[in-house]
């Protein structure tokens, strides 16, 4: 039996990248997944692929009125939630003199704004021993040049769960921050412009890494796995770092012991 056998779970940008390996994962594990993208496209793919075990909705999480239409739907099929992951998220850098008020409410306005709402509308559905995962990253303690406001955006991600942690105790729901780090996905591609600039971006994140590597979204979705799980039932406001030592070691190649 499954580590999640029978549990019901939301997963937004559940449609590529981590949110698409979170949501295989959870599958395979038993839970019947809530996956929600603004791409039809691509959820009707992966509604296919993973079968009835995934209900796919169609969403900009950036509204209100379509966020409570998910928690509508998913009351209308008479199911509560066991777990919710807020995982959309946006990759956007610019250095702090091009930064201007639309790009700074681009990252903040689905990267915080969204992650707040998708887990507060949530409250009213989530059942005794829940678990809200936040979806962090290891930039949220660095300071690389060209990140600002990314990196301030995921640094609250952290700190919104830390309080949701403190205020859901009452409600026996446990809330946590996982934190991943350099992961290949197709955003890679996305953001590049040519496939020489994806592999030199991919060469680059990996000397990054004190592991020496960029993660696999598989790796970041077994860590979810075990915050969505009864095996972290005593683990609530932490944040649980899949990042190859990125956010907290020094590069070994980068010390001379000698």
């Amino acid at each position: 039996m499954g580590k999640l056998q029978g549990k019901v779970a939301l997963v937004t940008g559940g449609n590529s990248g981590i949110g698409r390996a979170i949501a295989d994962r959870f599958a395979e594990e038993g839970a019947h997944i809530y996956i929600v993208g603004r791409r039809q496209t691509e959820l009707a793919k992966t509604a296919a692929e993973i079968g009835s075990k995934a209900t796919c909705i169609q969403a900009d999480i950036t509204q209100l009125a379509e966020l409570e239409m998910i928690y509508s739907r998913i009351a209308k099929d008479n199911r509560k939630l066991d777990i919710v992951v807020a995982n959309a998220g946006r990759v956007e850098n610019r250095s702090i003199a091009e930064a201007d008020g639309d790009h700074f409410d681009r990252i903040f306005d689905l990267n915080v704004r969204s992650a707040f709402f998708t887990v507060q509308k949530a409250i009213p559905l989530l059942n005794s021993n829940a678990s809200a995962i936040f979806v962090s990253s290891s930039l949220n303690v660095r300071s690389d040049a060209g990140a600002s406001v990314y990196n301030a955006s995921k640094a609250a991600v952290h700190s919104l769960a830390k309080t949701f942690a403190v205020e859901l105790i009452p409600r026996g729901v446990r809330v946590n921050t996982l934190s991943p780090g350099p992961i290949d996905t197709p955003i890679v591609e996305t953001v590049a412009k040519t496939p020489e600039e994806a592999a030199a971006f991919r060469k680059w994140a990996a000397a990054e890494v004190p592991m020496g590597r960029m993660g696999q979204p598989q790796e970041v979705a077994a860590a979810a796995v075990f915050l969505a799980s009864d095996e972290s039932s005593f683990s609530t406001g932490m944040e649980l770092r899949v990042d190859g030592g990125h956010a907290e070691l020094q590069h070994p190649q980068k010390i001379s012991l000698f």
